[in-house]
């Protein structure tokens, strides 16, 4: 993952519980829509596999990284698969530190301003705060006024009506999961309604 490449359209999407027969019309959605960077979370069925085969399809058009890595063995599983970044619901100091001594790019899981300080100390690229959506994007900016170096991912309830406040309190970056990727609309195959809820979300950002 090129880190200034990320933050020239900071949104990130989580897939989580999608099979495999989704992963190609899936990619394709994805890069039509315009986004650039997706994350697979370790906890679903053959994660590795689904990275593996993501990177395969999307061919070098999507910047793809393994979230909800609880463990340097799943992390190492993820990046042996194809994976150029990772990303944790909390901060595990041993998988930071993998990271950091790799030049992986990492995003640690934080919520107080304790466990922010902590995570970004740790080597976070970003730090991400989730669940974002219980503080709101108000909060971005309270943690920024003591922590303005800190860079902050939000992550949890982001969505086109709120994305934009994000922002304007500081947050780096966002990401966001089942809000756009519906589960319903996925088995139903209906890709092209997931590549217009991406789209409409980037819209939101760029205006």
């Amino acid at each position: 993952m090129d880190i200034n490449q990320f933050k020239q359209l900071p949104i990130m999407g989580i897939l989580r519980g999608i099979d495999e027969e989704a992963i190609n019309p899936l990619t394709q959605s994805i890069i039509v829509s315009g986004l650039k960077t997706v994350e697979i979370t370790m906890n679903t069925t053959g994660a590795a596999s689904l990275i593996k085969k993501m990177k395969e399809v999307a061919n070098n058009k999507l910047t793809i990284g393994a979230g909800t890595v609880l463990t340097v063995d799943s992390a190492k599983e993820a990046l042996d698969n194809g994976a150029t970044f990772i990303v944790l619901p909390t901060s595990i100091e041993d998988v930071v530190k993998y990271c950091t001594k790799n030049n992986i790019p990492v995003f640690p899981g934080a919520f107080t301003p304790q466990e922010i300080y902590n995570a970004w100390n740790m080597g976070a690229t970003m730090v991400k705060v989730f669940p974002a959506k219980f503080f709101g994007p108000t909060y971005f900016k309270e943690i920024k006024a003591p922590f303005n170096d800190i860079e902050l991912l939000a992550c949890g309830g982001v969505n086109k009506d709120n994305i934009k406040d994000f922002f304007n309190n500081k947050a780096s970056a966002v990401a966001f999961g089942a809000s756009i990727f519906k589960q319903d609309l996925i088995k139903k195959g209906k890709f092209e309604e997931v590549e217009a809820l991406i789209t409409s979300l980037i819209k939101v950002y760029k205006t």
